[in-house]
């Protein structure tokens, strides 16, 4: 993925990063302004496909899996560490915006988006 020309646009959207690609458009929560992009290390997401279709993410790198199970394991959270676990987990090694957002291409390119994250379903 080329940064430069297959991203639409990127950018605050109030207090989410929001970028469009001509295949789908994502929004990443829980960042702050003063964070650096580029190390982002956990970030939930929503991706938005073309046909409407929400899914779900909460993107780790592997050092921030580590990171909180070494937290966890002096505070007792989950076993005092001993397992990391969310319901929409998506585990990468690179941190960033940019990189989540490249897994998030390459997924979509082998075919493989839909059944790794979450369908989120409309309330009626």
């Amino acid at each position: 993925m080329d940064w430069n020309t297959d991203v639409l646009s990127h950018g605050w959207d109030g207090p989410v990063y929001r970028v469009r690609t001509p295949r789908f458009e994502v929004v990443f929560t829980g960042l702050n302004a003063e964070e650096d992009l580029h190390d982002v290390a956990n970030s939930d997401a929503e991706v938005r496909l073309p046909d409407g279709s929400r899914w779900s993410a909460t993107f780790v790198t592997v050092a921030e899996v580590e990171r909180l199970m070494a937290k966890w394991a002096q505070t007792g959270e989950a076993l005092d560490g001993t397992y990391f676990w969310c319901s929409d987990g998506l585990i990468v090694r690179d941190p960033g915006i940019h990189s989540m957002t490249e897994v998030l291409v390459g997924l979509l390119a082998e075919g493989d988006l839909t059944h790794i994250l979450k369908r989120l379903v409309e309330n009626s």
